[in-house]
């Protein structure tokens, strides 16, 4: 048992400091640190790719006020989480992420700043990056780690599932986490239905959860469930209704199942029925300033999607 977070937390971070492919940011290089952060938030919020060893002071100011309140500079930063650099093939830091120094949720560690420069993406190093922090988290008997993306961050939403993350929330922006106590799962079209299948020891994939559009007029989804998911318990049945309610939203079919559900939607604007999520997207922030339609309107207004409407296993 976990005597104390704040010890277990401060343990964890020395494992980050001595993790492969990881470098902590000393202090005279915060303010590199800060420049890599706006280019990761210029992408993810405003669809820009901007190369931040090129950012001169006016041209981060313009980046800044774009931004707004998510680009605010935040003095001694270190003072909240600790900052590491993703390190390239020679050693030179080609990313970003960063811990902060006390949990979130029951226990998790919380990551932020999860950025690679799009010459070094493809290698695996961002993936190598959260794995090293759910060994230092697990280690040290904390519950594994959790991040936040926002729904216009579509590039990276789609990353994290496919990473296998699982959707907890959705209050401010999309929260997602990966814990010991959520086994692998994956996600299938089957006869236009979306599955999500859990990993199961010798009975490889069982379906639990299946969803997809209910009548002739395709405006509302039935969600259907097996015996498995009716026998789970714990954290897989309280987020496995989630998780695949974001993959139907990147499908452009959210998980609503009818005008009684989403007259109530708005009780769940924080976490709970997945027709919360479908309330969140068309009636929250964005992430970037932009409008976000939300499908599964009464009045039939289809999603608007801030990327391509791929299906939910397409690759960005």
């Amino acid at each position: 048992m976990v005597r104390s977070w704040d010890a277990a937390v401060e343990r964890a971070q020395e494992r980050l400091g001595a993790a492969a492919g990881l470098r902590a940011v000393e202090a005279g290089d915060g303010r590199r640190f800060a420049l890599w952060d706006v280019a990761s938030r210029a992408e993810g919020e405003l669809a820009e790719r901007v190369d931040p060893e090129a950012l001169d002071a006016e041209s981060e100011r313009a980046l800044r006020r774009r931004l707004g309140e998510s680009g605010r500079e935040w003095p001694d930063g270190e003072l909240y989480r600790r900052r590491y650099w993703v390190l390239g093939e020679r050693g030179e830091p080609v990313g970003t992420i960063a811990v902060d120094n006390w949990t979130k949720g029951p226990g998790q560690l919380a990551v932020s700043s999860v950025y690679l420069r799009p010459a070094a993406r493809g290698r695996g190093l961002a993936c190598a990056a959260l794995d090293a922090v759910y060994r230092a988290a697990t280690a040290e008997g904390l519950p594994g780690y959790r991040l936040e993306a926002h729904w216009s961050w579509q590039h990276a939403v789609r990353y994290y599932l496919r990473r296998g993350l699982w959707v907890v929330s959705w209050k401010h922006a999309l929260g997602l986490a990966r814990m010991p106590q959520l086994p692998p799962y994956r996600v299938a079209e089957e006869g236009g239905r979306l599955v999500l299948l859990l990993a199961d020891g010798p009975h490889g994939w069982v379906p639990l959860l299946s969803a997809g559009h209910d009548g002739p007029d395709g405006r509302w989804l039935r969600l259907d469930e097996t015996a498995a998911y009716r026998q789970s318990e714990g954290w897989v049945r309280d987020f496995a209704r989630s998780t695949l309610a974001l993959h139907l939203a990147l499908a452009g079919r959210p998980l609503v199942r009818g005008p009684q559900w989403w007259a109530e939607a708005w009780r769940w604007a924080d976490i709970g029925e997945p027709e919360g999520l479908a309330y969140r997207l068309g009636h929250g922030d964005s992430g970037g300033g932009r409008p976000v339609g939300t499908p599964g309107r009464p009045d039939g207004t289809a999603i608007r999607l801030p990327g391509p409407p791929h299906g939910p296993l397409a690759r960005d």
